[in-house]
């Protein structure tokens, strides 16, 4: 997207990008969640959150509901909505990346050229994970009642019902959720983290 401010300067900070690492013990990243709604990407997000801040990581939470409340309050489910709304998170996530937190991110994000789009926004740290289960899972799950309401007609734009859902092709990270349960998701994902993002 095009910078649309003018007589803006870029600032710098004064605390390089290391120490904010080693005061941590780990570097900074987006660890990117998604999946169709059902699939567990904010059970497995607040979960994961959880253990990692007891073992003393700085972690955080950007979940698609808690955002649609505020920053993206002005934002429906259109495409264009959609892909404005992932713009959005993908900046405010790198901005938490780079201030030296893990930042994980729990999104239905349905379209791979906006998760590329977020990914561009902190490259270096930015995790793809496919949080997998698929429709027939998802749909049996329904926590919040929403695919019955989509199947009556209640919702449009509705992803895996009457909007698309764009699998991940090459993730990161793929946590089969619709075969695993909760922990042995969340030992994978706790692996992952320890091994990718811990300094040595």
């Amino acid at each position: 997207m095009a910078v649309k401010s003018t007589n803006i300067t870029e600032v710098a900070h004064r605390i390089d990008i290391q120490a904010r690492w080693q005061a941590n013990g780990h570097r900074g990243a987006v660890l990117w969640f998604t999946g169709l709604s059902g699939a567990g990407k904010t059970t497995l997000a607040l979960e994961l959150e959880n253990r990692l801040f007891n073992k003393g990581f700085n972690v955080y939470v950007l979940d698609g509901d808690n955002v649609r409340h505020g920053l993206s309050s002005d934002l429906g489910f259109s495409h264009s909505d959609r892909t404005e709304n992932i713009r959005r998170i993908g900046e405010v996530a790198a901005l938490f990346a780079d201030a030296g937190a893990i930042v994980i991110t729990a999104f239905i994000s349905p379209y791979q050229s906006d998760r590329e789009q977020a990914r561009q926004a902190y490259p270096e740290g930015f995790r793809e994970i496919f949080i997998d289960a698929d429709l027939e899972v998802c749909e049996r799950r329904d926590p919040k009642g929403l695919y019955e309401k989509a199947r009556k007609g209640e919702i449009p734009d509705f992803t895996g019902i009457s909007a698309p859902y764009e699998a991940p092709s090459n993730p990161d990270l793929t946590v089969d959720s619709g075969d695993l349960t909760v922990d042995e998701s969340l030992q994978i994902l706790m692996d992952y983290v320890e091994e990718t993002f811990v300094l040595k």
